[in-house]
């Protein structure tokens, strides 16, 4: 009896271990990850618009701490961006324009599965604004796949 209760005890401590170690590495690796750079809220400063009621009256000012307008997020253009995994490979466009995402349209597609699987994807990052879609059941390696090559070409784009 003893015997397996020691049997327990080295079995609790090893998996405490592997999670307490598991963590540690997802920590790790979060935080060597580049932070994403930080809009600047802008506010609106407009006149007094009770005179007379007259919507002309208004005027927009635009202002922040240092009268400098925000920096945009991304850089104009179309970028190339990569995800892979072990059913295979997804190559992505995305495009764009006045820092949104204007158009995506996978480019190469060597997945185990089939490509109409996720033809909905690249509309939904437009949807969005994000590398973040709703998982395709039945292509989650191609769904992820995708998502990786899509954040691969926003993180291409970025401006910094």
């Amino acid at each position: 009896m003893a015997q397996m209760n020691k049997k327990w005890v080295v079995l609790c401590s090893t998996a405490i271990t592997a999670v307490y170690a598991a963590g540690c590495f997802t920590t790790e690796t979060e935080a060597a990850m580049p932070s994403l750079p930080h809009h600047t809220q802008a506010s609106i400063q407009t006149n007094d618009i009770s005179k007379n009621n007259n919507p002309s009256n208004v005027k927009s000012t635009y202002t922040n701490k240092h009268n400098i307008p925000p920096k945009s997020l991304y850089k104009d253009g179309t970028y190339t961006g990569m995800g892979n995994n072990r059913r295979g490979s997804i190559e992505v466009r995305v495009t764009i324009k006045n820092d949104k995402i204007t158009d995506v349209e996978v480019s190469h597609f060597a997945m185990h599965y089939s490509e109409s699987d996720i033809a909905g994807l690249p509309s939904e990052v437009v949807q969005n604004q994000s590398a973040q879609v709703m998982n395709v059941s039945g292509a989650t390696y191609s769904t992820r796949a995708f998502q990786d090559a899509v954040q691969n070409a926003l993180s291409s784009a970025q401006n910094v």
